[in-house]
């Protein structure tokens, strides 16, 4: 689990990194500035994750059931916010109206902050010293 969740990271940051330098190298031409600030909160929550993940991946004294639960609410959170904000953000250029799936941005939200709530509870319940 804990290499899958180390790639999850990589990849994440990866995609952080290429989505940020599009957005402020290429995105900005495109759609209104506002929609920039947009693509950019996205970027910004999704590089955050990716270090949780990272976190995550190299923390000990997480059991296995309680880290691979972490992962997967970050996962589904990552997607679920950052991606569907991606998607909003560039709106304005699409045949496809994403308005209609704007819901799931904070359901998205909902799980990143599960699984910081839910991990630190793991940690404050552990024995580590």
């Amino acid at each position: 689990m804990k290499k899958t969740i180390l790639i999850t990271a990589c990849i994440f940051g990866f995609l952080a990194v290429a989505l940020g330098a599009f957005g402020a190298h290429g995105l900005e031409k495109l759609v209104p500035p506002d929609a920039v600030t947009t693509f950019e909160t996205g970027v910004r929550y999704q590089m955050y994750h990716a270090f949780f993940l990272f976190i995550l991946g190299v923390l000990p004294g997480i059991p296995p059931k309680s880290q691979r639960l972490t992962y997967w609410l970050i996962l589904i959170g990552v997607v679920f916010f950052s991606f569907s904000i991606y998607l909003l953000a560039i709106n304005s250029i699409t045949a496809f109206d994403f308005t209609t799936i704007g819901f799931i941005t904070p359901i998205g939200g909902t799980l990143l902050l599960a699984a910081w709530g839910f991990l630190g509870f793991q940690i404050y319940t552990s024995t580590l010293k």
